[in-house]
């Protein structure tokens, strides 16, 4: 989670179990979502908490400016005992409820939660500001059309909505005018849910924006509602209350990503036609093939600082993805099964579990062959047969050696500059191949590839 500026609130806190026993604290929270709570002796100062006997899951807090917080999943840090005197200790705390004070069992649960992402603004691209300048260019004229929310029905009973924040200018401001636009995207559920559920959708929501920019991409200004938690806005009228979250979510990088338009993958414009189908089918391919997704985003997000250990995420991303995806063996099933039978009750009864351990993945296509079949559909824009060879050898090889560390395989794997270039060229099949997860068309793929120079280029190193 992005937290551009940190967060730091003074208050006092105490455990549900205990509310008269409140103790002086700050509430620190940090870029990437960290959360840590400085207080002011111990929330049960005895010797059987200060050896470790305590329970400090759930702290409730009152502080400055946002009033109640409920604090989750906490331990200690460090633990401080003064006696006779001033101690401090330090408190880990998972996630963050801003706005509202749950005791320990309650289930907390919630009917939307709302959040940004990095780059989304840019890559929904539309917007409701028009400039129109006169002839002279010395004049100006800026109108702003409030943009009306998208709406998609996902798997699950969740439903996705892209809206549309906006500010407009102070009417007081006689130097400046200032218009702000931002995309957001908000999940609903009507019936209400617990904010894990809503968590593994916000989290392979963002694994897709990360995909199409072709950047690792955060989430930032996270809150919920519930249809349970209401607030007075007028007499006899109600809104749902905010409640703003906080937590160290994943993708999250610490540098902020350049978002630069001309090297996404594709836009909003390419798949807005068909969003619901498209978003469907990433969350539906997710979960098929998310070993692989997530050596593919660690390869891609620069996690690794050598190229070997890239090149192996790339490798069994790749073969773990055409494992998911494909039930070729290289006999039939029942064949197989049969030959195995003959050969464990012709073998010594001794020997016959470390036979059966060697044969368990032998109707297993190997990993060229693997490679073989995920290149196909591509293979024009892998070259001749002789560079394809090449490039399955070079994957082959440079995987077996890295693996084993064989010294008469060392000759034969790929370093340097050549490793570079085989890289660049498995993210881009990868790359394909997700695509076409998404349900996008032979055609789709070849005009992206036409438009897409950074696509083209992996394909072009030499």
């Amino acid at each position: 989670m992005r937290i551009r500026d940190q967060i730091k609130r003074s208050g006092y806190f105490w455990l549900p179990q205990n509310p008269d026993k409140k103790i002086p604290g700050i509430l620190s929270i940090s870029d990437g979502g960290n959360i840590e709570l400085e207080v002011v002796g111990l929330f049960q100062e005895t010797i059987a908490a200060f050896n470790g006997d305590d329970d400090i899951q759930t702290i409730i807090g009152h502080v400055e400016k946002d009033g109640l917080v409920t604090l989750q999943d906490c331990f200690y840090k460090k633990k401080n005992i003064a006696f006779g005197g001033i101690s401090k200790s330090l408190v880990y705390v998972n996630k963050a409820i801003s706005g509202v004070a749950y005791v320990e069992d309650d289930v907390i649960k919630f009917n939307t939660v709302s959040f940004s992402v990095e780059g989304i603004s840019e890559w929904v691209a539309i917007t409701g500001i028009n400039v129109n300048y006169g002839n002279d260019y010395k004049t100006a004229t800026i109108n702003y059309t409030p943009q009306k929310e998208l709406v998609y029905n996902l798997i699950d009973g969740f439903r996705l909505h892209i809206f549309f924040g906006y500010t407009l200018p102070n009417f007081s401001s006689t130097t400046e005018a200032r218009i702000s636009h931002q995309a957001y995207f908000k999940l609903s559920s009507e019936m209400a849910r617990d904010f894990p559920k809503f968590s593994i959708i916000i989290h392979r929501i963002t694994q897709f924006l990360c995909f199409a920019i072709g950047s690792t991409v955060s989430i930032s200004d996270v809150s919920a509602t519930s249809n349970d938690i209401t607030i007075n806005i007028s007499k006899g009228k109600t809104r749902p209350a905010n409640i703003k979250l906080y937590y160290p979510s994943l993708p999250f990088s610490e540098d902020e990503p350049v978002i630069d338009m001309n090297k996404f993958l594709f836009r909003f414009s390419d798949i807005r036609e068909n969003a619901e189908r498209v978003f469907n089918k990433w969350l539906v391919a997710y979960s098929i093939i998310r070993p692989s997704l997530g050596l593919y985003f660690s390869a891609v997000s620069g996690d690794h600082k050598y190229l070997d250990g890239r090149f192996l995420s790339l490798a069994q991303g790749l073969e773990t993805y055409h494992r998911r995806t494909s039930t070729e063996t290289l006999r039939d099933e029942a064949e197989f099964r049969s030959i195995v039978a003959s050969l464990l009750w012709n073998c010594p009864k001794a020997s016959r579990k470390w036979l059966r351990g060697h044969l368990y993945h032998g109707n297993d296509i190997n990993l060229g062959q693997r490679i073989k079949r995920i290149i196909d559909p591509y293979k024009s824009y892998l070259g001749s047969s002789k560079q394809r060879n090449k490039f399955i050898r070079g994957v082959v090889n440079t995987r077996n050696y890295l693996t084993h560390y064989s010294e008469e395989l060392e000759n034969e794997s790929l370093k340097g500059p050549e490793l570079w270039v085989l890289c660049q060229k498995m993210e881009a099949v990868f790359q394909l191949h997700l695509l076409q997860q998404l349900g996008f068309e032979k055609s789709d793929i070849e005009r992206i590839l036409s438009n897409n120079h950074r696509l083209k280029q992996k394909f072009n190193e030499v």
